[in-house]
């Protein structure tokens, strides 16, 4: 199983960078997350044709945080995997955001706009960095976990 990972959109409409992204690297993934920071609910409808997971963030407009939670947890494969955006200082964000999440394998977040894949004892977490605005970073980036018998993550960028 594959899961297209993305966030930090930030965008108020969909562009050719999102339509390329499902036309390409995310198209035979089977579910995309996007770890908040979508601006607004609009930029959903890119990933129509997959099932979609999301969260809020803190520069979500007010549509998308009344269409979505601030974290979730579900089941893919045998692994347990948190979904949330973040917030505060990048230093000490996974312990922060581990706080609110039980018995998960996987941490998927955002906020940062700095991609990671880190191994935390027994947790694994990931940001794919910002696929919108790399102004942290310098580059805009999304991620792909694998799953199977194991969990996997790797970082792409544009």
């Amino acid at each position: 199983m594959k899961l297209g990972i993305i966030a930090d959109t930030h965008l108020d409409r969909i562009t050719r960078e999102l339509v390329e992204l499902m036309a390409g690297p995310f198209k035979d993934v089977e579910m995309v997350l996007h770890a908040g920071d979508i601006t607004e609910i609009d930029i959903l409808r890119a990933f129509n044709g997959k099932e979609m997971m999301a969260v809020c963030g803190n520069m979500d407009s007010p549509a998308v945080r009344k269409q979505l939670p601030p974290q979730r947890t579900f089941l893919a494969g045998k692994f347990r995997i948190g979904l949330i955006h973040g917030w505060g200082s990048p230093h000490g964000i996974e312990e922060r955001i581990q706080r609110g999440f039980e018995g998960v394998d996987c941490i998927v977040y955002g906020h940062t706009h700095t991609p990671s894949v880190n191994k935390r004892g027994s947790i694994l977490f990931f940001n794919p960095g910002t696929f919108g605005s790399g102004f942290l970073s310098g580059k805009n980036s999304f991620g792909v976990l694998d799953i199977g018998d194991t969990i996997s993550g790797q970082i792409f960028y544009l």
